[in-house]
Formats: C-alpha cells, structure tokens, sequence
C-alpha cells in the first residue's frame, strides 16, 4: 500500500502507544481529511497526540475531499476520510468504527483498523505485536477481545513459523 486516507481514532491510539512511527515505514504518505486534524486537537484529546497534530510529520498531509456523500450515515470524520479515500483513489482508509467501516467497505474502499496496522507492522518485523498490543489496551481504545486474540494467535503461528 502507498497511500492511505485516516480517520482519527487509528492516528490517536498508535499516538497513544507510541507506534505511530511506523506508519512511514508502512505507507508512502497519509492523508488526513480537515475534520479529522481538527480531532486531533480538541481540547479533551490526549496531550501526546495534540503535540503531534500540532507539528504533523512531512508524510502527513490535510486534504480536504471536494465533494461529501451525505447518504453515508457516519460521523463527520469517517465522512471526509471515505469521500477524500474514494476521490483519490487511496490505497485504503485506516478505520476502527464499525458504521465507518462498514459504509467505507460499501463504498468499495479497503479498510484496515488499529489492530491490522499492528499485525501486518509485525509481520514486516517493525514491531513486536504481543507489547505493543499490552501498550494499546492500556490507553482508552475500545477494542473487542476477540480481535486481540485473534491477532495474537495469528502472530504466534507466525512466529512459530518462522
């Protein structure tokens, strides 16, 4: 994949966990729509994450999408992340919310969430997938279990593996 359109929430919990840093090393340029900038810095948000909205790395780029499909019942940030993926025919969308994920898949757009970010950073072998995974249940990401385990046990076989 070479380039890729964000929601906020992957961003904000790979911030959280300190792995954010291999996104440059996944994807030749992140594009972040207007909204979603703006979320990184609300004023609720995370000071760590703030800081890094505030001074975005050069492989992150705001772009606005020209036009906004407002059939798709998602929040404000998914909508500017799956119209501005559609128009620039983005690699994928780095996506958790369900509805998001779900309209963004019916738009005929692939979808990769926080945790597939993680699972194919350690298969590049950028990132140990059980730490970084302990990391990342210890900030305020809702995750569900069963994709934990799952990522886990797809490691483990890898590694075995190999």
């Amino acid at each position: 994949m070479s380039v890729v359109v964000s929601d906020t929430s992957p961003l904000h919990y790979l911030i959280l966990c300190g792995a954010e840093g291999i996104l440059p090393r996944l994807f030749r340029q992140v594009i972040i729509p207007p909204m979603v900038f703006r979320e990184l810095q609300q004023p609720n948000t995370p000071v760590p994450v703030r800081a890094w909205a505030t001074a975005l790395p050069e492989w992150v780029t705001v772009q606005s999408p020209k036009t906004m499909n407002l059939a798709l019942d998602v929040d404000a940030g998914e909508l500017e992340a799956i119209c501005l993926a559609r128009e620039i025919h983005a690699d994928a969308v780095l996506m958790d919310d369900r509805a998001g994920r779900s309209a963004a898949v019916q738009c005929g757009l692939a979808v990769v969430g926080t945790i597939g970010i993680l699972e194919l950073s350690a298969v590049r072998g950028l990132i140990e997938l059980p730490l970084t995974l302990a990391r990342l249940q210890q900030t305020n990401a809702r995750l569900d279990p069963e994709l934990i385990h799952a990522a886990l046990a797809r490691d483990q076989a890898r590694r075995q593996k190999g």
